[in-house]
C-alpha cells in the first residue's frame, strides 16, 4: 500500500471512529445526563425516557455502535484492499 493510500486510510479510520464517538457520548452524557429532565416527559415501557438511557439505552446504543462499526471499517478495508 503506498503512503498516500495509507494516509487516507487512516483519516478515514478516524473519521469513522469520530462520528461514532460522537454519537456515543451524546447518547450516554447528553442524554443520561444533561437533557434527563427534559427526556423524564417521556413515557418508554412505564419508565421515564431519561431513566432509560442512563441504565440501559447508552449500552444498547453502544453495541449497536460496535456492530455499525465493524460494518464500516470490512467496507473500508475492501475499499483499500486490505480486508481478509
Amino acid at each position: 500500500m503506498s503512503v498516500e493510500k495509507a494516509k487516507a486510510y487512516w483519516s478515514e479510520n478516524l473519521r469513522i471512529i469520530s462520528t461514532y464517538l460522537v454519537i456515543w457520548f451524546i447518547v450516554s452524557y447528553g442524554f443520561g445526563i444533561l437533557f434527563v429532565e427534559q427526556l423524564n416527559a417521556i413515557q418508554f415501557f412505564g419508565f421515564p425516557l431519561g431513566f432509560w438511557f442512563a441504565q440501559q439505552g447508552s449500552i444498547f446504543v453502544f453495541v449497536v455502535l460496535i456492530w455499525a462499526y465493524v460494518f464500516s471499517m470490512n467496507k473500508l478495508d475492501e475499499k483499500y484492499d486490505v480486508h481478509e
